[in-house]
């Protein structure tokens, strides 16, 4: 059974007690925007709950004290949302809720690792923690203090933190099951175009599957890897980052990738060849045959109308191919330094 409750002006425990008590099959329960601030919620109120797996208290203001009273009264609680509760610490609690499995505590004040560091001790069997837009700032525990506290985490959410550093990325190697990361939005992030992010991301994280929420593939992984290692090819020793020398060990040390131009060539100097007349010209690639046409005029003195013109690529070992279209552009023939450009006057014949 589900209740929504939301957007009530609810401000009293007790009647809400008195509303959920007659539904005894409640599983999921939403008191978000409900102004609870200051409200005290008595333990035997809290007995109404009893059966709830799914709890949202997003935007009511709940007391962290209330939240663990519910916590412990609440004894198969899997999902707890806390969103824009302006929390910017909590406090720990001696009895853990070894049943929740999904915290949503988005859009709150919790800036310092020492309070999320809490959520560890409190929920053991954490999978999912999704804390965007809280600003925090760094993580500051060891590998084996995170592998302790955070033994089932699957997944994080840390979109719009105030991460500044690869070595809190590096961290997140060291919770044990982690997954999925989503790291939008992060001040160490905002110096790189959107593919180095999510190359740099892949190759510093070996074991997510789920980064931003897209897929990462094998063939995407190695090609992030390989990015990685010569992206770092010119750094000092001192700089290079601890996965830089794994990576170098699997795939050997690369050498940087040619740089190819694929961009149109702008212009070209050609051969143009006019009965006995061959004059050496420069012409723009990004015209048309029939401006090229009105360019030659004034080298082989003919009209536009009374000329024929035919490509002859050097390094081919076809025959002229004639421009007859007269809005083709040049770069489409593929035109390059040394080619020629033969002009024959209408009334002739090649």
């Amino acid at each position: 059974m589900e209740l929504d409750l939301s957007h009530n002006n609810l401000h009293d425990w007790q009647e809400i007690s008195k509303i959920t008590s007659n539904i005894p099959n409640l599983e999921f329960l939403n008191l978000s925007s409900n102004p609870l601030a200051g409200m005290a919620l008595k333990p035997q109120c809290a007995e109404a709950f009893s059966r709830v797996r799914r709890l949202v208290l997003n935007n009511t203001q709940v007391s962290w004290d209330t939240v663990l009273l519910l916590t412990r009264e609440i004894p198969e609680l899997e999902e707890l949302f806390l969103c824009l509760n302006e929390y910017s610490s909590v406090n720990a609690s001696s009895v853990a809720c070894p049943t929740l499995r999904l915290l949503h505590i988005t859009d709150n004040s919790l800036q310092e690792w020492a309070e999320v560091r809490k959520f560890g001790s409190m929920f053991p069997c954490l999978e999912t923690l999704v804390m965007a837009n809280n600003n925090l700032v760094s993580i500051q525990d060891s590998k084996d203090i995170l592998q302790r506290l955070f033994p089932n985490l699957r997944s994080i959410n840390l979109n719009n933190s105030g991460l500044n550093q690869w070595e809190d990325i590096e961290k997140l190697n060291f919770f044990p099951k982690l997954e999925e990361v989503r790291l939008q939005g992060i001040p160490l992030l905002q110096a790189y175009s959107n593919a180095e992010r999510r190359s740099l991301l892949i190759a510093q994280l070996p074991s997510i599957s789920l980064l931003n929420g897209s897929v990462v593939t094998d063939s995407e992984r190695e090609d992030a890897e390989r990015f990685f290692i010569r992206y770092y090819l010119d750094y000092p020793e001192e700089e290079l980052p601890y996965r830089y020398h794994s990576l170098v060990t699997k795939y050997g040390r690369l050498e940087p990738l040619a740089e190819i131009d694929l961009r149109p060539r702008f212009r070209a100097q050609v051969e143009v060849h006019c009965e006995e007349k061959v004059e050496q010209l420069s012409i723009r690639l990004d015209q048309t045959v029939a401006e090229l046409k009105k360019q030659l005029t004034a080298v082989v003195q003919l009209s536009t109308q009374n000329m024929r013109l035919y490509y002859i690529d050097k390094g081919s070992a076809f025959g002229p191919e004639e421009m007859k279209y007269n809005n083709r552009a040049l770069h489409s023939y593929s035109i390059q330094d040394g080619d020629e450009i033969l002009v024959v006057p209408k009334t002739n014949f090649i």
